[in-house]
């Protein structure tokens, strides 16, 4: 498959991609509980770019822009930061366990923006993304920390990372049970599984830069990656700069975490799965694989939003209920092809 990949060309592989992208954002502007024909969709989005002046309804045209396609936009930069941070920290750490949510990250995240959002932390000079970027990077240092005391190794990371984030998940309930209003603790209780419902363009233009700004500057250091992955001694007798490469990941892992669960909640398995997917079709060469988890992320979290919309009728799941079914298991295929091949 990689070889199949590297002689469709550079060019090639980015109009695949896009094409791809697009195709998934259109499915998840059509398919809901109300049917949408597809040359709606573009006509729409003619009408809403490019002044087409197609005659349209206008319920269709509201449903098509203002909800499906502003929730698609949204859970494709929030799958496609989800599994680059995945791919940084599992190559950073060595760790093929490592991901946002296992480290404590998005616990910490999550635990942040409910901080910003229920006690006004910050006196409001906060935003609900700068609480939770702040809560990520207090997180992970946390876990940091306590994989260093307890030792480097895989073991003592992992078991750092469940201990953050069972810590940071008691203080968001802490947080929600004590301080927050019935209204408020149902909002949150929700969103904290992974919640698309209430996103428009205004999230869509949070999360759009956070995204691109992620996959800019993992690519910039896909060679660094790949050093890393011999461990950090080879990567600085590379003449790589270990402490300020490892600071500037870590920093983009959290940041796109943090953008992400502010906008839609803790979403768990895609920053697990979609990295190990990636490397099974595409190789471990992270100037290919960044970008190639990136796009599967993106497709699948659309995918999943169309599940927990059509799953049940009148009603619409929780969309970390989704990835967490589709994940698990494709995990667990995951590890039992890794054992066989060892």
């Amino acid at each position: 498959m990689s070889r199949a990949l590297s002689s469709i060309g550079r060019t090639g592989a980015v109009s695949l991609a896009l094409v791809v992208l697009v195709a998934a954002l259109w499915l998840g502007a059509a398919i809901g509980e109300t049917a949408i024909p597809f040359d709606v969709v573009a006509k729409t989005v003619a009408n809403r770019l490019w002044d087409a002046g197609y005659p349209l309804e206008p319920i269709d045209e509201g449903i098509v822009w203002s909800y499906r396609l502003s929730r698609a936009v949204v859970a494709a930069c929030c799958g496609a930061s989800l599994a680059l941070s995945g791919v940084v920290l599992q190559s950073l750490l060595r760790n093929p366990l490592a991901d946002p949510y296992i480290l404590g990250i998005s616990a910490g995240a999550s635990t942040g923006a409910v901080g910003v959002a229920i006690l006004s932390l910050g006196g409001g000079f906060l935003t609900l993304p700068m609480g939770a970027f702040v809560g990520a990077l207090v997180a992970f240092a946390l876990v940091s920390l306590l994989a260093l005391k307890a030792g480097r190794g895989t073991a003592a990371i992992i078991l750092a990372g469940v201990a953050g984030s069972q810590l940071f998940n008691a203080l968001t309930s802490f947080i929600v049970t004590k301080a927050a209003t019935a209204d408020q603790a149902r909002g949150i209780m929700f969103w904290l599984l992974g919640n698309l419902s209430g996103v428009r363009w205004p999230d869509a233009w949070l999360a759009i830069p956070a995204a691109l700004l992620g996959l800019v500057v993992c690519l910039w250091h896909a060679r660094s990656l790949d050093a890393f992955t011999f461990g950090a001694e080879q990567a600085a007798s590379l003449g790589i700069s270990v402490r300020r490469t490892y600071l500037a990941l870590v920093g983009i892992s959290a940041m796109m975490t943090a953008v992400m669960v502010s906008i839609v909640g803790s979403i768990g398995f895609v920053g697990l799965v979609i990295p190990h997917a990636a490397r099974m079709l595409v190789g471990v060469r992270h100037g290919v694989l960044l970008p190639a988890a990136a796009l599967i992320g993106a497709v699948f979290m659309i995918v999943a939003d169309i599940l927990s919309r059509i799953l049940i009728p009148g009603q619409v799941l929780p969309i970390g209920v989704i990835t967490a079914l589709v994940g698990a298991p494709a995990f667990a295929l995951i590890l039992g092809q890794r054992r066989g091949r060892a």
